[in-house]
């Protein structure tokens, strides 16, 4: 198997944002954007290959929040576009008008926001098993304010300790959002940890990220701004994803009018795993030529 070139570290925003970066500093940027809770790793097997292929830069981000970057200032909560922020300060100090974004589940919720709202800015869309964001109906819109405003005033806890890196990994595999193996989150979560001086470890995610969102965006609302999306759309989509025939997901693949989608075996993690990442790549390329 070959080996790839390491990823250089970053700072950047001003040094409140951590980022992995690949290739040669001429090519070509892109920035790849991860998931809810992960971080830059979870490119690390896919982004090196992209680079090699295409002759690219890719700058895998750290969202505020998540992995070695900091959180967002104050006690309120994080909502997703503020994370569009994070992504125009960034291509606003590289100096770069126009940027393809490759996005993985969350990261692909923002992409959509940022294709949407400012279209000038973003080149192209690659989106990993993600699309849109989720949603909230009108009518449930009082309820979800409810259990944010009470989840807010619950005092802020720690990250969770762990005796060891392989039993934070452990844990992630067994309790995450959505079907992992330890091969895809392992350099995630250890990215996502530091050590104590007990020699344990403990999460260094913001616990805001858990807390259920004040508002969301309603059903009718994302469709209109996917409707927006002017730049070509590439969706790749795990056949055991979080997408597939879902009502919302047809809902959402239909707005789009520039849209190729192409489903490929693997979970919502397919870009992070051994066993798939070289077809989300091979996808990528083929796309990209045609």
């Amino acid at each position: 198997m070959r080996q790839h070139a390491a990823p250089r570290a970053l700072t950047l925003a001003g040094g409140r944002l951590a980022a992995l970066e690949w290739g040669r500093a001429e090519a070509p940027a892109w920035l790849a954007l991860h998931g809810w809770l992960d971080n830059a790793a979870s490119f690390l097997r896919l982004a090196p290959k992209l680079v090699e292929s295409l002759d690219i830069r890719i700058l895998a981000i750290d969202f505020a929040g998540h992995g070695l970057s900091a959180p967002l200032p104050g006690q309120y909560d994080y909502a997703l576009w503020d994370y569009c922020h994070d992504v125009l300060d960034i291509i606003d100090e590289l100096d770069i008008e126009r940027i393809p974004l490759l996005a993985h589940s969350m990261g692909a919720g923002v992409a959509s926001l940022l294709a949407a709202a400012v279209p000038e800015r973003i080149e192209r869309l690659v989106l990993i098993d993600g699309l849109g964001a989720l949603t909230t109906p009108a009518e449930d819109m009082a309820r979800e304010l409810g259990r944010s405003l009470r989840a807010h005033r619950r005092q802020r806890s720690s990250g969770p300790r762990y005796a060891t890196v392989e039993a934070a990994v452990a844990a992630r595999v067994a309790g995450g959002a959505t079907p992992v193996t330890t091969a895809e989150v392992s350099e995630i979560v250890a990215r996502n940890l530091h050590e104590l001086a007990d020699g344990g470890v403990r999460l260094r995610t913001d616990s805001r990220l858990k807390r259920p969102s004040p508002v969301r965006l309603t059903p009718e609302q994302v469709v209109a701004m996917l409707g927006a999306i002017e730049c070509p759309v590439l969706l790749i989509e795990g056949r055991d994803g979080i997408l597939g025939e879902r009502e919302a997901a047809v809902r959402n693949r239909a707005a789009i009018r520039n849209l190729e989608r192409q489903v490929l075996e693997g979970g919502h993690h397919l870009h992070a795993s051994p066993a798939h990442v070289e077809s989300v790549h091979d996808t990528i390329v083929d796309s990209l030529s045609s």
